[in-house]
């Protein structure tokens, strides 16, 4: 039981399970401004299976083939994948797995979301890639997260509303913004490796710009969504609160680098929820 346990917590720590919080919050999202509220406990366990299952797929493939990168990185160098504790091939066994429940799960959802559920998978996989030759890696990564919304509103409509559409691209916008104040810790290693990242090609300051300029992005969309689901004010609140939480993050690493973390993990794995959180009193409570 001991092996199994620690078996276990080498593949959270691979995939860093707790970072499913960034997509969970905007899938329910969809789903209840679609169901126009709640919308049952079958479509929340199978949209959590499909976002979970979804999200490891795409983790264990990059940190499969991110391998001979990671083992040089000094912030890579201890993950499972490259220290000894899971070797390659049960890596790709986990990974395969993944998206085989993540395709069964959209079979049990809606004729649609399955299929879509291939070339959704092909989306995200394409993302470790793309760092090889294209700083836009980090617009991909913000694609990946993107389609979260829509699978949310296709999982109960069976169709892409264009509120879904806005939702989707603000969190496009929002991913790749703090993704690239993320990839400042990788600046230096990116550059001496040849590694694509709008870090290593425009340095620090650009960056920082680009990524303030994507999260205003993400304001203007998540506006629209409101706009055109014709959502109340506590939702519009969600908005002005994501506002002055983005705010913060971008407050935090200008004003240390270290704290990249801190902002990175602490501050969007709450904004989802809170804008979440606004959702469900606008729609269900009230």
């Amino acid at each position: 039981m001991k092996r199994i346990a620690k078996r276990l917590r080498d593949f959270n720590e691979l995939v860093m399970f707790q970072h499913s919080v960034f997509s969970l919050p905007f899938i329910f999202i969809a789903m209840i401004v679609a169901a126009n509220g709640w919308f049952g406990f079958k479509l929340l366990i199978l949209g959590a299976l499909a976002a979970i299952s979804a999200r490891n797929t795409a983790m264990g493939f990059n940190r499969y083939v991110d391998r001979a990168y990671d083992v040089h990185n000094p912030r890579t160098a201890n993950r499972p994948s490259v220290d000894g504790r899971l070797e390659g091939s049960s890596i790709a066994i986990f990974t395969l797995v993944n998206a085989l429940v993540f395709i069964g799960v959209t079979y049990m959802v809606n004729e649609m979301a399955f299929y879509l559920s291939v070339p959704v998978l092909i989306v995200l996989l394409s993302y470790s890639y793309f760092k090889r030759f294209s700083s836009m890696a980090h617009i991909v990564l913000g694609i990946s997260l993107g389609l979260a919304p829509m699978a949310g509103a296709i999982a109960v409509l069976s169709s892409v509303p264009l509120w879904s559409l806005w939702l989707s691209i603000g969190v496009m916008f929002w991913v790749a913004g703090f993704d690239l104040l993320y990839s400042l810790q990788d600046m230096e290693f990116d550059k001496t490796n040849k590694l694509h990242s709008i870090p290593s090609k425009y340095g620090s300051g650009a960056t920082l710009k680009i990524s303030f300029l994507f999260h205003l992005l993400t304001i203007v969309f998540w506006g629209l969504f409101v706009y055109e689901a014709h959502l109340g004010l506590s939702v519009w609140g969600g908005v002005f609160l994501s506002i002055l939480m983005l705010g913060y993050e971008h407050y935090l690493v200008r004003l240390d680098f270290t704290k990249i973390d801190r902002a990175f993990f602490t501050v969007n794995g709450y904004l989802g929820f809170v804008f979440f959180g606004c959702v469900i009193l606008d729609k269900v409570l009230v």
